[in-house]
């Protein structure tokens, strides 16, 4: 929280209104009366305005009762404040923000009316994230004074803002709100004026992919979510974050983002129209993609849709001891995992002394859990006990169940499971770990293909909650609830998807990677900002271009080139200067260089 300043510290911009006093602008103006401006708050609604004083006045008691503010400070705070229902209370401001619905005609009349109010040299500021700001700037008498600061929800702990220049916008202005942005304790990012800008433009498309997904019936609403949470490290999945956007306000931004760049992955799917259309619209009403307890409540509720509790109707087939095949990082992580629940594992790779050396990397992965204090060393001296590396996959011959962790190669995969069908007994479960080729390839390559499931598990295994659950069209009912089961036991959140490119977290999160990158290729932002906005904005762990080089540029590609194969969509093409970093061996931290340049180890 910023602190309060006093008045000689202040930049000019001292005198702020806000235009619209929801739930942004209320956070607004509690940034900016904390930050030691004077702020008029205006709503055309005198008990929205009252609604408004009485929600600072709960949150700046809040602040006092967790020591982040004194009675005094709260008092001062509460003091900068005044609030009204004409405009013409905005005569004084330095800066005028408005934060009203996106609607052109309701932002249009507003900066008519504040243009024969305020003084010329008076900055207007839109709270957009959808609409045109060349478009409001041209309409108004001063179109020099007019930009984009694009606040996040909610204002008073979301550092980032982006600051919106139109071709019309002095620099000037740019700069006198920048450096305000900077003393309220926020990062600007500097972006042109285009739909969704940085932050929801990459965010959006993101969304409506998943909307899309969920309305396919590809995958429930829970499964959606819960991937993306843990599978990347979102704080929130998806669809629970529509419903707190608003679904109505997500297709607003949506159809002005497609009207721009005929896209298909901004065109809104057709789910977001029929909820908005329904007043469905999320949080705020109470029901959106999941049921809430009354309107404006967080606490989802179960509905129709809430998946029962309790066992699976089809109970699974017994396991006690489980193959592993591979030597690589993946399948040692994943041999751990099985050995830390108590199962027998058979660690097998293409020769005895991969195998052993693919064990004693397990043996310094259980030594770092035990000089973390995680495990006691004679846990992890039992667990390394239940794993027995193999040269040969004719060790799997007892095992209940194989799991292929080999390289992302279908002919390789392939043969790996015509060997599985020859060595395996009857009945054992056969599971793929592959991230984007098809798992009923794999079970075409078996006498079995009833018997064969994917098994996606994410990297580093031991540390990653999530595995997708794969199910081809010929995947036996117990196969699945075997692996569900099994899931259950070594402490891994099991989704549900079935058997197409991408699965539920590669699908949403490569296009959101690619359209990164094509910001990029046009010069819209730099990668710098690009990453800041999507942690700052997004909430996201890493920004896109840390997290391609930390996958491998070549991995990112590959998987792109399956996506844009499977759905056809021009979309999803590959950007082209993904691929001219790939062709030059810039693959990333591996290679000391992919979108930044890295020390070499």
């Amino acid at each position: 929280m910023a602190t309060p300043q006093s008045d000689s510290s202040l930049s000019p911009l001292k005198t702020i209104a806000v235009v619209g006093l929801g739930t942004m602008g209320t956070g607004i103006t509690e940034v900016l009366a904390k930050a030691g401006r004077e702020v008029i708050g205006i709503d055309v609604s005198e008990a929205q305005a009252a609604r408004s004083v009485a929600a600072l006045e709960t949150s700046t008691a809040r602040a006092v009762a967790r020591g982040r503010l004194t009675e005094q400070e709260r008092a001062d705070v509460l003091g900068r404040i005044r609030t009204g229902t004409d405009l013409t209370a905005a005569a004084d401001a330095d800066l005028v923000i408005e934060v009203v619905p996106e609607s052109y005609d309701i932002k249009h009349q507003i900066f008519r009316e504040l243009d024969a109010v305020v003084r010329p040299g008076t900055i207007l500021a839109t709270g957009t994230n959808a609409l045109s700001v060349t478009r409001l700037a041209a309409d108004s008498a001063h179109p020099e004074r007019v930009l984009g600061l694009h606040f996040f929800n909610p204002a008073p702990a979301m550092k980032l803002v982006e600051v919106v220049s139109s071709v019309l916008t002095a620099p000037g202005a740019v700069a006198a709100v920048t450096d305000l942005a900077i003393e309220l304790g926020k990062e600007p990012v500097a972006v042109g004026d285009r739909p969704g800008f940085v932050a929801d433009g990459l965010l959006f498309g993101y969304l409506n992919q998943a909307a899309a997904m969920y309305e396919a019936k590809y995958a429930s609403r829970e499964d959606i979510d819960a991937a993306m949470r843990l599978g990347c490290g979102l704080p929130m999945g998806p669809l629970a974050l529509l419903d707190l956007i608003g679904i109505d306000t997500a297709r607003t931004v949506l159809e002005a983002m497609y009207a721009e760049s005929r896209d298909r992955l901004h065109a809104p799917a057709p789910l977001l129209k029929q909820l908005s259309e329904a007043g469905l619209t999320g949080r705020k009403s109470g029901r959106g993609f999941y049921t809430y307890e009354a309107p404006g409540s967080a606490t989802v509720v179960r509905d129709a849709l809430t998946p029962l509790d309790g066992a699976a109707p089809t109970p699974g087939r017994t396991v006690r001891s489980v193959g592993v095949a591979g030597s690589g990082t993946m399948a040692s992580g994943i041999a751990e995992v099985f050995a830390k629940a108590g199962y027998e594992v058979v660690l097998a790779a293409r020769s005895e002394e991969k195998a052993q050396a693919a064990k004693a990397r397990i043996g310094k992965s259980l030594d770092r859990s035990v000089g973390k204090g995680r495990m006691t060393a004679e846990a992890a001296a039992q667990t390394l006990d239940l794993i027995t590396p193999a040269g040969s996959y004719d060790a799997f011959a007892d095992v209940d169940l194989a799991v292929e962790a080999v390289a992302e190669d279908l002919e390789v995969k392939r043969q790996l499971f015509a060997t599985f069908d020859k060595v395996c007994k009857p009945g054992a479960v056969l599971a793929t770990t592959t991230s984007s080729l098809p798992v009923v390839a794999c079970a075409r390559a078996t006498s079995r293909p009833q018997d064969v499931i994917g098994m996606h598990f994410f990297n580093p295994a031991p540390a990653m909650k999530l595995v997708e659950v794969v199910r081809t069209v010929l995947t036996a009912e117990d196969v699945h609830a075997t692996v569900r089961e099994v899931c259950a036991k070594i402490r891994k959140h099991a989704v549900d998807c079935g058997d197409r490119a991408g699965f539920i977290v590669n699908a949403l999160l490569f296009p959101y990677l690619n359209n990164a990158i094509k910001m990029v290729e046009e010069h819209y932002a730099s990668l710098d900002d690009i990453d800041a906005a999507m942690k700052l904005g997004g909430g996201y762990p890493m920004g896109p271009f840390e997290l391609l080089d930390v996958v491998g540029l070549d991995v990112s590609l590959a998987i792109e080139k399956v996506l844009h194969r499977e759905f056809r969509d021009p979309g999803l093409a590959p950007a082209p200067l993904l691929e001219h970093l790939v062709a030059a061996g810039c693959l990333g931290r591996k290679t000391g260089r992919g979108f930044r340049e890295y020390a070499r180890r």
